[in-house]
């Protein structure tokens, strides 16, 4: 089965980058600007990952990740989320995890740790599903 992703991220190019990368790797992707549309694209979708920023117009991706935490309390159900941000300092990760964000990656970007995250969450629903 396809991994899909959505990628929630305000600057186009980035996002667009993110999409060539990720689909180079068999990832299905979708995108949206804004925290708000993180969050309509995650109630009409389903998504194994979401690629999070944290910074964005509308609606910030903590403030996403908290309604997509309440609503999943609801209905059920767990999307692992990844924040991505240009701040890197701990209190900042520990702002991202307390908001219920599962990993953290600082900007730039290292593919390999996004990749590494992916088949770390990827094994670990595999493994809840046994």
């Amino acid at each position: 089965m396809k991994t899909r992703l959505l990628v929630a991220e305000d600057d186009a190019t980035m996002r667009h980058l993110m999409v060539t990368l990720l689909s180079r790797q068999g990832i299905s992707c979708a995108v949206v600007g804004t925290g708000r549309e993180a969050v309509q694209a995650w109630e009409r979708h389903r998504f194994d990952f979401i690629l999070m920023d944290v910074q964005m117009p509308v609606m910030d991706g903590l403030e996403a990740t908290r309604l997509i935490r309440e609503k999943e309390a609801e209905r059920g159900g767990h999307t692992v989320i990844i924040a991505t941000t240009a701040f890197a300092m701990p209190s900042d990760r520990e702002l991202c995890l307390q908001a219920g964000m599962d990993e953290y990656l600082s900007k730039p970007l290292e593919l390999e740790d996004l990749f590494c995250l992916i088949d770390k969450h990827s094994k670990n629903h595999v493994l809840a599903l046994s």
